[in-house]
């Protein structure tokens, strides 16, 4: 199962959901969430966990949904 990252706004601010952190990490700009929350996808992959990044829009809707696939060290060929 994908590790779950969630972008979502929170009043001004943007909050990055993810297990494994001990507080949510908020954020002044949409964008700069939205970059921490990739490298932290990225760093699970690396590390040999699939990672799905959710980042919501101010008005609650789904902007985009990306997946990264587990790349590191438990990762088996597929051939």
């Amino acid at each position: 199962m994908a590790l779950p990252i969630r972008v979502a706004p929170l009043g001004d601010e943007w909050t990055v959901q993810a297990p494994g952190l001990t507080e949510d990490l908020i954020f002044r700009a949409g964008g700069k969430a939205e970059t921490a929350a990739r490298a932290l996808a990225a760093r699970f992959a690396d590390e040999g966990r699939t990672a799905e990044l959710k980042i919501y829009l101010r008005d609650g809707s789904l902007a985009g949904s990306f997946v990264y696939p587990s790349r590191g060290p438990t990762t088996t060929p597929a051939w």
